[in-house]
């Protein structure tokens, strides 16, 4: 006898399911059940992955999918797709219920139950007589339809008083001629997970475990039972239906096609032609030369091979959006594996010429891969929201929406929530969440949190740590994706159930990018990247201020400029677009780009992947010519001279199996796939054979065979795309280009277009003062809400926007600027007279923008309390002038500086430290270039970054600055573990270290950690963490 389980919730049940999808089917093939069912409340969101682990290792198990519903808060049930007509109903249900609630939530309706007519309908019903009737007898009058396909699922969990449940069961079904089914309302793939259920449970409730009470299932009965204890607790007949329900269920995820919308293509042509139109066109414009002979055979094979494989409406669809971008004046740039693609180069979908780089199309599309090619296309980040509406004015909100981002338990997240579900005091794990030092690669969480004070030896805090464990990684819940759109000709609902974003005007499908991946849909990737923002900024600012005309492409034409390069070779890329962080800037005047292929190589090599290969020190040894040049044959020498004989980039290894091993261009890209997962699944040792035996047949030694398997590996961490790198390197190009040029223009676009990039507002503005940029503060007559260029002295400046001014809104800020329309603030009393709220005019105060109508904040605070000017008789009457004894000092300026807007202009906190006498003896940052290498040093600052790139071993990158620019320090795990505090919470850091250099590239090796931070216990600095 075997057993199909017809009712199972997973972990995208949120708060129910104590399960992941994988572990279920995999749970229930060991018992050898003939199928499950994934039936998630009002959910699809975790069925495919449960699809995916059955074709993964192809399981001998069938999968049905489903969802349970509640209708007015007493009706139970799971509905069944039998076939595909079903499922399109069954997603149509979710939709329906989803679209009518906020985020989260969903309300049945009847209609919703009277039009179904495919799906098997499992009735849950309550074992009370009367309540069951009178449900049984309305669910059969729905439709003529669902009496043949409703059954009462009936499950046993030995609770007390279930044999008179049981006989309320069978009486309801003899009352109204249905059959029963065993139904098992699973929650749990084993026992083991009851207690994490209960966690789950208690979260769900806003309580405590401890005090559930009856509101908690009471036993583990609902996981998945052993056959044997099956037959035990049900009759065989009723074991028996679950195979007939099974039996009928024959819909399979794989049968979903995707059908593109063909409203683009012109009537009277095919797809095949029109797109073959637009390259046309779009290679005349691109080549204006002529186009040569090699690429317009790259053209024709692309072309034939798009045609194959069916997808030329997925690429009419993104040129039609890249064209109303540009018709929009909205800058845009393809990248990702599309820059491999000479269609998309044609169709102005990317910017990158294939001339310039080794373009390989297998890592776009291939027959073999058999699945969707990835365009990702990067717009502003602040008005990609105009190109998601053109998409859903376009297709319609029933044939387009975003794709879902599953949102998981994280460490922080998984300490809190178990934390309280099993009744730890909040501060208790609050501090452990703020001094645990997630950097530290050798001592894990669990030893840090009993040296921070959880007795290990109590079994309350080792069912904590169990529990973290088990939860982490489990869904919280579906949020939108960054970018991704899924788009379809017939309606989306009938493929995936739509639901409504916590934004407002958008919807979400209930499947990530992964899921659409395994089932072969097409996404488009309308992404948001800022620095496209600040460079178009920048070309207004130019073009307003300087009456030049400019855009990336005429940058590019003018091909690699020494002064820019010369910048970058320096180091001197704070705000410069992929080239701005710690680990870019310590390279750069070792590699000292001077061209842009350098630049793209420059990229690439600062990435997990060619540092975990050990690609980087050849490189830069060849580069300096301390290492000679070698290729072990002509061919390999074809893939590799370009970058001097090391492979950096991930099509370099894809070329290098296919020349050297004798991989075809698909197996080659199966390669690729194998390296990004190996770590997870180690498929990539299965390629280990052929690589090295298909280079031996070659002629290669077993040297050369070895160290690219191992560079292989070292790839699979992170390997970069060379197409990835050159569409970045022609931003980061631009962007060093406009600072080189034009540094107002760019700093100022920069700042208009935050939050992006690694750097703060401040940061910036000490960059640019730096580089001579004259900056002026907020002023109430003379801001906007952006910053602004203004001349000074017939040089221009950056006027700093009220945008900087915490607390203060821009519908205020509108209010203010319509009033000096009319004439200008002069005085307090005008301000008040605009009906703005007391704590804006507060932060309008504190941020000191009062100072040419008021005096200093003191006195601006004293003319805000003055009540008289409210008066109507006195509101256009000038206030007299007013001297006040007490003025704010330069402390006091400098702390609400920070407070206020995040920036001071007036004086540095280390300088203001320094002339107090407070830290004695330092090397100032822009010292440390004239002293010796390996010289002990003292350095101060204020914190502003930490970074803990995964291939540092746990070693911390720390960034201090002081009043003449930054220090770079390095931090050892064991100095950050014996001094866990300062490193963790320090905001002024003082570090005693010795200084180490190599050519212009100087950093502290930290010994000892200081915090200073008591010495400005009011200063508001925040450091940007990246770990």
């Amino acid at each position: 006898m075997s057993y199909a389980e017809l009712s199972c919730f997973s972990n995208f049940s949120f708060l129910s399911g104590a399960s992941h999808p994988e572990e279920l089917v995999l749970q229930a093939t060991l018992l050898k059940y003939n199928a499950i069912a994934i039936t998630d409340e009002c959910s699809v969101a975790g069925v495919v992955r449960a699809y995916s682990q059955i074709k993964q290792d192809d399981l001998p198990i069938k999968l049905i999918v489903g969802s349970y519903f509640v209708f007015q808060q007493t009706l139970k049930l799971t509905l069944l797709c039998p076939n595909r007509q079903a499922y399109a109903e069954l997603c149509r249900v979710i939709t329906n219920s989803r679209r009518r609630c906020d985020k989260g939530e969903y309300e049945l309706s009847e209609w919703d139950l009277k039009s179904l007519k495919h799906c098997l309908v499992l009735w849950h019903a309550s074992g009370e007589r009367e309540t069951d009737e009178h449900w049984g007898r309305w669910l059969i009058g729905l439709n003529k339809h669902i009496k043949q396909r409703l059954w009462l699922a009936l499950t046993r969990q030995l609770t007390e008083g279930e044999h008179h449940y049981v006989q309320q069961y069978q009486q309801t079904a003899d009352s109204l001629l249905l059959p029963i089914v065993a139904c098992g309302q699973v929650l749990m793939h084993n026992p083991e997970r009851l207690p994490l259920q209960h966690v789950l449970s208690a979260t769900r409730l806003g309580t405590s475990v401890d005090k559930l009470g009856r509101q908690v299932i009471s036993n583990a009965e609902r996981c998945l039972r052993p056959l044997p204890k099956l037959l035990k607790l049900y009759p065989e007949s009723w074991l028996f239906e679950t195979l007939l329900i099974a039996q009928r269920c024959q819909f399979d995820l794989g049968e979903l096609k995707y059908e593109y919308p063909s409203e683009l293509i012109p009537e009277g042509k095919t797809p095949s032609q029109y797109l073959r139109e637009l390259v046309e066109v779009g290679k005349v414009n691109r080549f204006r030369d002529g186009v040569p002979d090699k690429v317009e055979a790259l053209i024709e094979k692309e072309l034939s091979l798009i045609a194959e494989m069916g997808y030329e409406h997925f690429f009419i669809t993104i040129y039609d959006i890249v064209q109303f971008a540009k018709s929009q004046q909205i800058l845009y740039q393809g990248r990702g594996s599309a820059a491999n693609s000479v269609v998309c180069y044609c169709l102005e979908i990317t910017a990158v010429d294939p001339s310039q780089i080794n373009v390989l199309f297998e890592r776009f599309i291939s027959k073999e891969r058999n699945e969707p090619p990835d365009i990702d296309v990067d717009f502003e980040h602040q008005r990609r929201e105009e190109v998601f509406q053109y998409i859903y004015q376009k297709y319609g909100r029933n044939h387009a929406a975003i794709a879902a981002t599953v949102v998981s338990y994280r460490l922080k997240s998984a300490i809190r929530e178990v934390g309280k579900a099993l009744g730890f005091n909040e501060v208790q794990l609050e501090f452990f969440i703020k001094n645990i030092n997630r950097r530290d690669g050798k001592q894990g969480w669990k030893e840090q949190v009993v040296e921070l004070g959880l007795d290990p030896n109590s079994l309350k805090a080792q069912q904590f740590i169990q529990l973290v464990d088990q939860i982490r990684g489990f869904p919280r819940h579906l949020s939108q994706h960054v970018g991704g759109f899924i788009i379809s000709s017939g309606p989306l609902y009938e493929l995936v159930p739509v639901e409504n974003a916590a934004m407002e005007g958008r919807t979400v499908i209930q499947w990530d990018k992964d899921d659409l991946e395994t089932l072969e849909l097409l996404k488009v990737d309308v992404l948001a990247l800022g620095m496209l923002t600040a460079i178009r900024k920048s070309f207004a600012l130019i073009q307003t201020h300087y009456q030049r005309s400019l855009t990336i492409a005429d940058i590019t034409k003018m091909g690699d400029d020494p002064k820019v390069y010369r910048q970058i070779q320096q180091a001197d890329t704070v705000g410069v677009f992929q080239i701005e962080s710690r680990a870019q800037m310590s390279m750069l005047p070792r590699l000292k780009p001077a061209n842009y292929y350098d630049l793209v190589i420059q990229i690439a090599i600062v990435r997990p992947g060619p540092i975990q290969g050990g690609m980087v020190h050849p490189y830069l040894k060849r580069r300096m010519g301390v290492e000679d040049i070698t290729y072990p044959s002509e061919a390999v020498k074809e893939v590799l001279s370009r970058t001097m004989g090391v492979p950096i980039f991930q099509e370099q290894v894809i070329k290098l199996a296919m020349v050297a091993a004798g991989f075809s261009g698909g197996e080659a890209d199966q390669l690729r796939r194998a390296m990004a997962r190996w770590k997870k699944t180690g498929e990539l040792t299965k390629f280990q054979k052929k690589l090295t035996d298909g280079m031996l047949s070659r002629g290669y030694d077993k040297e050369f065979a070895e160290r690219i398997y191992q560079q292989i590996c070292g790839f699979g961490e992170y390997g970069f795309p060379e197409s990835h790198s050159a569409s970045f390197a022609v931003l980061a190009y631009v962007s060093a280009w406009l600072k080189h040029y034009y540094p107002e223009a760019f700093y100022c676009g920069l700042l208009n277009s935050l939050p992006m990039g690694f750097y703060s507002a401040s940061q910036l503005i000490q960059d640019a003062q730096r580089h001579q940029v004259i900056i002026k503060p907020v002023c109430i007559n003379q801001s906007d809400w952006d910053h602004k260029l203004e001349y000074i002295n017939q040089k221009a400046g950056l006027r700093l926007g009220f945008r900087v001014v915490k607390g203060l809104r821009q519908v205020t800020v509108d209010k203010l600027l319509a009033f000096r329309q009319q004439q200008a603030f002069s005085h307090v009393s005008q301000l008040k007279q605009l009906h703005i709220s007391s704590n804006e005019l507060q932060a309008l105060a504190s941020s000191d923008c009062l100072k040419a109508i008021a005096g200093d904040r003191y006195q601006s605070r004293w003319a805000m309390m003055d009540t008289e000017h409210e008066l109507p008789l006195f509101a256009d009457v000038a206030e007299p002038e007013k001297n006040y004894s007490v003025h704010p000092s330069a402390y006091e300026n400098l702390i609400e500086d920070y407070a206020s807007t995040g920036i001071s202009l007036s004086q540095h906190p280390i300088s203001l430290l320094r002339e107090a006498g407070q830290v004695g003896r330092y090397t100032p940052a822009s010292e440390l270039i004239h002293v010796k290498h390996k010289t002990p040093v003292t350095v101060v600052g204020i914190v502003t970054g930490r970074q803990s790139p995964g291939t540092a071993s746990g070693v911390t990158f720390v960034t201090l600055e002081d009043d003449t620019g930054n220090t770079n320090v390095v931090v050892w795990v064991a100095t950050a573990r014996a001094q866990k505090q300062s490193f963790l919470t320090s905001k002024v850091l003082m570090v005693k270290g010795i200084l180490e250099k190599e050519q212009q590239v100087t950093h502290v090796i930290a010994g000892k950690l200081i915090d200073l931070t008591d010495k400005f216990a009011n200063l508001e600095v925040a450091s940007r963490d990246f770990h």
